[in-house]
């Protein structure tokens, strides 16, 4: 790691120097302070268990005071570091097509009691392989995958879910920010082949493609075990009395490849 104001006596070169200039410029309120202790949380061995430690490391060149100072003073641009993160390379498919994935992360805070817009998150395998109901804050991700056996992505938005809201039209929203920023920045050409979303079984496929319909995106998601699939209504017969059917017979997923 080297020092924005130290460019010149590092060897290093390329996007990491370019997103580290950005990253520092998107930090409009105590930037040193905020930028050391990035620094510091990504060079320190195992898992950040206090802040106070992070002070000793020696990409934190302040004292711990200056340390609480940078977290209750310091501000940053997060509409620029947006525009930093989707302006860098990102991975793609075999094919050469954009791969984003979206998802929903939760941060626990059982003992954080005093802690605003807390929601129950669900949480499977921590005590005695049951669903659990946790405190915390839930995070929607969208990343970029590549094609491949790699444990690697590009996460490229996130946004914190607040009570009430409908996950829906907030990962909608997200995801159109995201390709349009894309599409501006040159990741996506017309003829190109379309951006590929791909979610798990806890969005409504249909709804989120149909909000992201002027999109030149195309949305992969996985069908709940429960859903229901229903075939067309048929014609109503002659001369019967009553409210025609709304829907036809069921069918399975196998039968859904099938027809196609």
């Amino acid at each position: 790691m080297i020092s924005v104001h130290d460019l010149g006596a590092g060897s290093v070169s390329g996007e990491l120097v370019r997103f580290r200039h950005e990253f520092y410029r998107s930090l409009s309120r105590r930037a040193d302070a905020l930028f050391e202790l990035t620094d510091a949380v990504l060079c320190a061995e195992g898992p950040v268990r206090s802040l106070p430690e992070l002070s000793l490391l020696a990409e934190h060149r302040r004292s711990h005071g200056g340390l609480y100072a940078g977290l209750a003073h310091g501000r940053i641009d997060v509409d620029r570091l947006r525009d930093a993160i989707l302006a860098g390379p990102l991975p793609r498919a075999a094919d050469g097509r954009l791969v984003l994935a979206v998802d929903i992360t939760c941060w626990f805070r059982p003992e954080a009691h005093t802690a605003p817009d807390r929601v129950m998150c669900h949480a499977y395998g921590r005590n005695r392989n049951q669903h659990l109901a946790i405190p915390g804050w839930p995070y929607s991700v969208v990343a970029a995958l590549e094609t491949g056996r790699s444990s690697w992505t590009a996460p490229l938005d996130i946004q914190r879910l607040v009570p009430g809201a409908d996950t829906a039209t907030v990962t909608a929203e997200q995801l159109r920010r995201v390709v349009t920023g894309l599409i501006a920045r040159g990741h996506w050409q017309p003829g190109d082949r379309e951006i590929l979303i791909v979610a798990d079984a806890g969005y409504d496929g249909p709804r989120l493609a149909f909000q992201l319909a002027d999109l030149p995106v195309a949305a992969l998601v996985r069908m709940r075990s429960d859903r229901v699939l229903r075939r067309s209504a048929p014609p109503p017969t002659p001369h019967t009395v009553g409210r025609p059917r709304r829907h036809g017979s069921e069918f399975g997923r196998a039968q859904l490849d099938f027809a196609g």
